[in-house]
């Protein structure tokens, strides 16, 4: 970690309306927790971003704008902009080989099948800060869905709320 230079906080999820609440949202729900209803967001390089000190620290939250399986578009042109280290980024997405409501962190790794950390890895290599949220496996919930509508699908209440209380667990720094 390179304190003397910004940290780049993603949130992976899908833009639009249309997305809010879907279990692949997980990311941008935390960046959207962290920063608050009143943040001032700008539009650059394929994301939405705003800024934050923190501790000390700037950091940059990102909401990548070019949908999931594109996020390294988006995070490997705003790293080399700002010149932000590898150690210095944070990732968190959705991980349905976690239990709902669970985390899990790692520095590196394989993208288990996410196309949106395969996605970062191809623009900027693995070894950055994964913070994986637990959204379930259908299996779990003796549902029949597909995994690939499993991630499309929207939480019902319960589920919301669960993942509201396990993102405001999230500790950043």
């Amino acid at each position: 970690m390179q304190e003397n230079k910004p940290f780049l906080v993603v949130g992976l999820g899908n833009p639009g309306p249309q997305y809010i609440n879907m279990r692949h949202n997980v990311g941008f729900m935390a960046i959207d927790n962290f920063v608050g209803a009143d943040a001032q967001w700008k539009t650059e390089k394929n994301a939405l971003t705003t800024r934050l000190d923190i501790g000390g620290s700037k950091v940059i939250f990102v909401k990548p704008q070019t949908f999931m399986n594109n996020s390294g578009i988006a995070v490997g042109a705003l790293m080399a902009f700002y010149k932000i280290p590898l150690e210095n980024l944070v990732v968190i997405h959705d991980d349905m080989d976690i239990a709902l409501g669970k985390i899990k962190e790692k520095v590196g790794g394989s993208s288990a099948g996410h196309n949106g950390i395969k996605s970062i890895d191809n623009a900027v290599g693995p070894n950055y800060r994964r913070i994986r949220i637990g959204i379930g496996h259908p299996r779990d919930f003796d549902n029949p869905m597909s995994p690939s509508d499993w991630v499309l699908a929207k939480f019902d209440s319960e589920q919301l709320a669960v993942i509201n209380n396990v993102i405001d667990m999230i500790k950043l720094f």
